[in-house]
């Protein structure tokens, strides 16, 4: 999938996006992006929602709870958040959401930054696999993919979702 479709789904998640904070009587929300597709995908609704806080950054690398076994990412990122978390409604950013241990890390390191009034997730593709019981609140795609294949956002300019194949063993985004 190229930028064009991949901008068009970003819309429709914008349009999403402000019916939820309506409805939820969600005013001023923050929005923070996991490093490197979410803030990717982060940036453009950042910009279609209009947020006044800057957008906040997480490489969540050194929370994750597979440390251990994937070993550390060879370029980690501060985390920016130049906002005050403490209170505040946080709609959270991923490009791809599968075993949901990536999100479980973003949450724990955004609460080391303060307790956020609420967590929107929003995430571009939405996947088989889940091991944490995680949900998005708002999803670009839900493709049906199988067990031996891998989706990726590349970018960030421009946008490219590509779908490879892999022997069987699970992801852990």
């Amino acid at each position: 999938m190229q930028q064009d479709a991949i901008l068009d789904i970003i819309q429709g998640m914008a349009r999403l996006c402000r019916k939820h904070l309506r409805e939820g009587n969600i005013p001023d929300p923050a929005m923070i992006g996991i490093h490197t597709g979410g803030v990717w995908i982060a940036r453009h609704l950042h910009e279609l929602l209009n947020i006044q806080a800057p957008l906040g950054q997480l490489d969540i690398s050194f929370y994750r709870d597979d440390f251990t076994r994937i070993g550390m990412n060879p370029q980690v990122k501060p985390s920016q958040i130049a906002f005050e978390v403490e209170n505040r409604h946080i709609i959270l950013v991923d490009d791809v959401i599968q075993s949901g241990r990536t999100i479980r890390a973003a949450m724990n390191e955004i609460f080391d930054f303060g307790r956020p009034a609420s967590i929107t997730l929003v995430t571009l593709i939405e996947r088989s696999g889940r091991e944490l019981p995680i949900q998005p609140d708002i999803m670009g795609l839900e493709p049906p993919l199988g067990d031996d294949e891998h989706i990726r956002l590349k970018g960030p300019d421009p946008l490219v979702l590509e779908i490879s194949r892999h022997a069987q063993s699970r992801g852990n985004t």
